[in-house]
C-alpha cells in the first residue's frame, strides 16, 4: 500500500519534481486538483521557513483527513533569500519584499535589495538561498528538512533565465549568477534540490519495510 502526499502546491513543476524523485518508494504524490473542495487558505504571517512551512502543513493535512481519509500526509514548503548585512532579510519577506505585486514583482524587489546593499564590498555582500520542507499528518509535524545553498549578492543583475532573484545571486561553485545556469544546473546545487534530496532520504527512512 502507498502512502499519499498531498502537495500543497498548484506548481506543475514541484509535482512533476517530487514524482520523479519519489518513482522508486512506496508513495503515491498529489495535487491540490485532488481535493474536491478545494486548500484552505493560509496567511503566511510566520517569523521563521519553518513556521510558515509547518502552518501550511497542518492546515492542508487537516483539509486532506477531510476530503481524502485519514491516511494522508500533507507537504508544504517556504523558501527565500537571506541576506548577512540585512540581518537575514528578506528571509520570509522575500516575494514581498518591495511590496509590489504582479509581472513587476522581481525587478523591483531586485531593486530593492539592491538599494538595501547600497554600495557594500563583496565581503560583506554574503548571503544564501533557503528552502524548508514540512511533512503533516493531522496536528502532528512529522518532519521537516532544510536545503541551503551560499553565495552573494552582485552589485548589478546578471543574466536572464530564472525568477526571483537569481538574477544577482552569485553562486562560488558555479562561477556564475544563478540566472546564468541552465534548470538542470540550477536544480543540482540549488536549495530545492538539497531540501528535495534530504526529503527522499528521510521518506526512505521512515516508510515502513512492508511498504516497500
Amino acid at each position: 500500500m502507498k502512502q499519499r502526499i498531498l502537495v500543497a502546491s498548484g506548481n506543475a513543476k514541484k509535482l512533476a519534481e517530487l514524482r520523479s524523485l519519489c518513482q522508486d518508494l512506496p508513495v503515491e504524490i498529489l495535487g491540490p486538483e485532488a481535493l474536491p473542495q478545494g486548500l484552505p487558505e493560509v496567511e503566511e504571517d510566520g517569523d521563521t521557513f519553518l513556521a510558515n512551512a509547518g502552518k501550511k502543513a497542518f492546515a492542508f493535512a487537516e483539509a486532506a483527513q477531510a476530503q481524502l481519509g485519514e491516511d494522508v500526509w500533507a507537504l508544504a514548503d517556504d523558501s527565500g533569500l537571506v541576506v548577512d548585512a540585512l540581518d537575514g532579510a528578506p528571509g520570509v519577506y522575500s516575494a514581498r519584499f518591495a511590496g509590489v505585486e504582479g509581472p513587476e514583482r522581481d525587478a523591483a524587489n531586485i531593486a530593492h535589495l539592491l538599494h538595501a546593499l547600497g554600495d557594500a564590498p563583496e565581503e560583506q555582500r554574503g548571503a544564501a538561498f533557503v528552502c524548508l520542507i514540512a511533512v503533516a499528518h493531522g496536528e502532528e509535524l512529522l518532519f521537516a528538512v532544510e536545503g541551503r545553498v551560499e553565495g552573494s549578492i552582485l552589485e548589478a543583475p546578471d543574466g536572464d533565465g530564472g525568477f526571483g532573484y537569481d538574477p544577482v545571486f552569485f553562486h562560488p561553485g558555479s562561477g556564475r549568477s544563478f540566472a546564468r545556469l541552465s534548470p538542470a544546473e540550477k536544480a543540482a546545487v540549488s536549495h530545492r534540490g538539497e531540501a528535495v534530496a534530504k526529503l527522499r532520504h528521510v521518506l526512505e527512512t521512515v516508510l515502513p519495510q512492508t511498504q516497500r
